[in-house]
């Protein structure tokens, strides 16, 4: 970990020296709830800041926006009233950490409901205080609904999150298989697992009726695994991060081992336009697609 945290702390260093850098952002879903999306959303974002990278993470779970439970903080404000000229994109961020903002967010329905406003697009302008992301974390509602796939359509990685349980990994398959439509790359992080051999199996089986029924044009890609642990559950309870809380446990690294995946993927971001940074330039993709 030392290693890569070093190895993260240069990307940060070398991004800070250009003009402008992309942000990636990066979908976390799930076919069902209840399978710990936003449990991993806001630890993965926690431990991104913690090596250095500078972090937002939006909350876009329509109707079921629950990351400021995640992190024990409260909200006053959300994007909506920032589309409605109510409040600035400054005013409604939630510092949780050193680099880490929450964004939060709304029924995905309502904020279309603004696309094809001029308030929407004097939002995308005023949304340039978030330009210097490394990455944003957009921890989507569950299921295959229109919106949700607007948001998946939008990122550059889509995580699909889900639990050894037979209902979760039929929805997990049927997301992914409508993701396919989408985009031909799709990762998959299997949570509450007994051990990493179940999970492996686990992944094993929903490839096998991907490629026999979606194709091998989709690259399907295992990020790992996260045991089953009381550790998790009473971190939930508590509104506190495992992460943090625990930051030995099995849990903890193997959720670290993930993040080192992700980390390479963000080492061949490339020097871009503005337009492609933070929160403005990931609506303006929103509005693309819309």
């Amino acid at each position: 970990m030392i290693h890569q945290a070093s190895k993260l702390e240069a990307l940060v260093r070398e991004n800070s020296q250009k003009s402008a850098k992309k942000t990636r952002f990066i979908a976390i879903t799930s076919g069902k709830g209840g399978v710990g999306k936003s449990t991993i959303s806001s630890n993965m974002a926690h431990l991104m800041a913690k090596n250095g990278l500078s972090v937002g993470i939006f909350d876009a779970d329509i109707g079921l926006a629950n990351l400021d439970v995640m992190f024990n903080v409260k909200i006053k404000k959300n994007i909506l009233h920032v589309l409605r000229g109510e409040a600035t994109v400054e005013e409604i961020l939630v510092p949780i950490e050193p680099n880490l903002l929450l964004i939060p967010g709304e029924s995905g329905q309502e904020i279309f409901k603004y696309a094809s406003s001029g308030l929407f697009e004097r939002f995308i302008e005023n949304a340039d205080v978030l330009n210097d992301l490394d990455v944003m974390i957009v921890d989507t509602g569950a299921g295959i609904g229109e919106h949700i796939q607007l948001f998946l359509r939008a990122c550059d990685d889509v995580i699909v999150v889900t639990v050894p349980d037979p209902a979760a990994i039929t929805d997990a398959y049927a997301t992914i298989k409508v993701t396919s439509r989408l985009r031909d790359d799709v990762s998959v992080i299997m949570n509450q697992v007994k051990n990493s051999q179940e999970a492996q199996a686990l992944f094993d089986k929903i490839q096998k009726v991907a490629l026999a029924n979606i194709g091998n044009g989709l690259k399907l890609t295992f990020l790992g695994s996260i045991a089953q642990d009381q550790k998790v559950s009473a971190s939930v309870k508590k509104r506190a991060l495992y992460t943090r809380e625990f930051p030995t446990s099995t849990p903890t690294i193997e959720l670290e081992m993930i993040v080192r995946k992700i980390a390479k993927k963000l080492e061949r971001n490339v020097l871009v336009k503005p337009q492609e940074s933070g929160l403005g330039g990931f609506f303006r993709r929103l509005v693309e697609h819309f």
